[in-house]
């Protein structure tokens, strides 16, 4: 399943990939009515999506969206939840997957109470997905057997595998040949390291 999402004025839009590690997260997104205090925290690792998924529940109209919330002056953030309650407004705030600690008491309780969302790790199916759609992005053809060869030597990361496509396009332009098995070892072997890309 893939969500759309517009950026901005331009016609273009992102794919969103859902599977096993965000599918419960996209299922809450979708129905934020049952949210207690009206509020959810979305966390995750780095790259896996936290900022476009709060983009398409604003754009669809699901409830305002706060983008790195632990990084927003504590008592400006507890003014924000509060004004939220006021104003009958769900409210999306994304985070760390880890290490957001909160001082400000009453803005702990309140964040406490929220619903906690959390992307996961890709299995073997989200990650074929990931490297399609990342892929397809750069207008960039992997070639036949690719995600066969690449799904079981490829780290179980959102950044990795963007990473890891992002080295297949560079190496394609690079020395401009499409990309076939050569290319995929060359890009495991930068991203990964030479012991996984020559996993049989």
């Amino acid at each position: 399943m893939v969500l759309p999402l517009t950026l901005g004025r331009s016609a273009d839009s992102l794919r969103i990939v859902t599977g096993n590690a965000n599918r419960a997260a996209v299922d809450a997104l979708a129905e934020p009515a049952g949210w207690p205090f009206r509020t959810a925290i979305l966390a995750g690792p780095p790259r896996s999506g936290r900022s476009l998924l709060g983009r398409w529940f604003e754009q669809t109209g699901g409830g305002a969206f706060v983008d790195d919330a632990d990084r927003l002056d504590e008592t400006e953030l507890f003014h924000r939840w509060n004004r939220a309650q006021e104003e009958g407004e769900t409210l999306l705030l994304a985070g760390p997957a880890s290490g957001w600690t909160i001082a400000l008491p009453d803005l702990r309780s309140r964040l406490g109470a929220a619903l906690h969302l959390e992307i996961g790790t890709p299995d073997d199916d989200m990650l074929a997905s990931l490297i399609e759609a990342h892929a397809q992005q750069r207008g960039l053809a992997l070639g036949e057997g690719a995600l066969t060869y690449l799904v079981p030597r490829a780290t179980r990361s959102f950044a990795a595998i963007e990473k890891l496509v992002e080295e297949i396009d560079r190496l394609t332009l690079e020395r401009k040949v499409p990309a076939t098995l050569a290319i995929w070892r060359a890009a495991l072997d930068a991203v990964e390291g030479p012991e996984q890309a020559s996993l049989l």
